[in-house]
């Protein structure tokens, strides 16, 4: 498992979503007060990025904008048709002021 740096956490805006590619992986950073979530950047329905999606901050899920499914940013989960599958989760921590993420 490698771990990466995302970048500072002042980087990401409260409530919104940035697309950014982690050693060849393409995800959306979501940060929420002092937490940060990250998923891959593609919704399991259809290959649409979830970095145009909403973020609901009080559910901690995201929206895809295309077709309005919802995910945990937590694990990943389908909350919501018409999305059956998760997308894949990584876990991040914030250390010094820095977004680490952890890449397996």
């Amino acid at each position: 498992m490698s771990v990466v740096d995302a970048g500072a956490l002042d980087d990401f805006a409260n409530g919104g979503t940035q697309q950014v590619t982690l050693d060849g992986h393409v995800v959306v950073v979501v940060r929420i007060g002092d937490d940060v979530y990250v998923l891959d950047d593609r919704c399991s329905h259809e290959d649409f990025s979830l970095a145009r999606g909403e973020v609901d901050e009080e559910s901690c899920t995201i929206e895809c904008a295309r077709h309005g499914a919802q995910f945990s940013l937590v694990d990943g989960a389908a909350l919501t048709l018409p999305a059956t599958h998760p997308v894949r989760h990584y876990e991040a921590v914030v250390r010094d002021g820095r977004v680490e993420v952890s890449l397996a």
